[in-house]
């Protein structure tokens, strides 16, 4: 039997959440599997619940922090959400930061701290779309 985690999209987020233990090829399935759905899906963001895992070796935190670059890349957000006090510290011991991850007690505070990244990115496009002009120019040259 092939193991997958299973992605959800919810409007234009993607939610996967991992109750098994993360092997090192299932952690490299589930950043392939993660990226295609993005792009499909062209999805806004990703919402990762984490809350089963109770050990985090240093592959799996690297995992973690590529999935997110990844993302970012492809133009959607990530949270990580329902860390376990004992993997947060494992991180940090592992001196992983997990640089350019978000992160939420539980999924409904990911949720909504999911929605406002992404309406504070839309916002600053739009304010940023309207205004096409040189600043090398002076007014009225």
């Amino acid at each position: 039997m092939i193991e997958r985690i299973p992605i959800l999209k919810l409007g234009p987020f993607l939610l996967l959440s991992i109750q098994v233990d993360m092997h090192d090829q299932l952690a490299l399935d589930l950043q392939e599997d993660l990226t295609e759905q993005i792009v499909r899906h062209k999805a806004k963001g990703v919402l990762i619940d984490i809350s089963a895992l109770e050990i985090v070796d240093s592959f799996i935190g690297r995992m973690l922090s590529h999935i997110a670059q990844v993302s970012r890349i492809l133009d959607a957000k990530v949270i990580v959400v329902g860390m376990q006090p004992a993997v947060a510290i494992t991180l940090v011991e592992l001196g992983l930061s997990l640089e350019g991850i978000a992160t939420a007690l539980n999924m409904e505070k990911g949720m909504r701290r999911l929605e406002a990244m992404v309406a504070a990115d839309e916002s600053l496009e739009e304010s940023e779309g309207g205004e096409d002009t040189d600043a090398s120019t002076p007014p009225g040259d």
